[in-house]
């Protein structure tokens, strides 16, 4: 058995999951509404206030999509009741980020300004404070967007191992080179 497949999923109150003829899960909670695709041979259960997920036998291929699916869909219960961050900082000189409402304008030492439109379901916020790096901060319910939209913005400007220069993820440790050694 799956150690993570096989643990149940608590439903908070206020979240309501509903599975579809076609195995869609959607689930609809305080902060919106989330919708997933599920193989057709995996089976969402719900009872007492919890969802189990099962497969049918133990193939390579049923085994392998159990926990996935069950941490899909404890992603999604999660999302719609407390949502997701992440941040990213912009370190180097002269590096800025501002946003206008869902656009965001990076200046990230190319010769022209970089303009990146983050989808509508996020929210972003940017913070640039006397002392300290500017800051990124995309909020939303769904998982996967956030970290898919937060390594796309990465992929502009990677943290180099020399300087540490780049777009990078708050607390990401970048390890660093040593670069020349002095003259002889």
């Amino acid at each position: 058995m799956s150690r993570i497949g096989k643990q149940p999923i608590a439903i908070p109150a206020g979240v309501t999951v509903t599975v579809n003829a076609s195995n869609e899960v959607t689930v609809k909670g305080p902060k919106g509404s989330l919708t997933q695709a599920i193989d057709k041979d995996i089976k969402i259960e719900q009872a007492d206030g919890n969802i189990q997920v099962v497969r049918p036998t133990e193939q390579l291929r049923h085994r392998a999509m159990h926990g996935l699916y069950r941490s899909i869909v404890a992603n999604m219960v999660k999302g719609v009741t407390d949502g997701y961050t992440r941040k990213l900082e912009l370190v180097g000189v002269g590096y800025k980020a501002v946003n206008q409402g869902n656009i965001l304008d990076l200046a990230l030492g190319y010769s022209h300004n970089i303009i990146f439109e983050i989808p509508s379901e996020l929210k972003v916020t940017t913070l640039t404070e006397k002392g300290a790096n500017p800051t990124i901060t995309l909020e939303g319910s769904d998982k996967q967007l956030i970290g898919q939209v937060a390594a796309k913005i990465r992929s502009l400007r990677k943290p180099e191992p020399y300087k540490g220069k780049g777009v990078k993820y708050e607390g990401e440790f970048i390890r660093r080179k040593a670069g020349k050694s002095a003259g002889k």
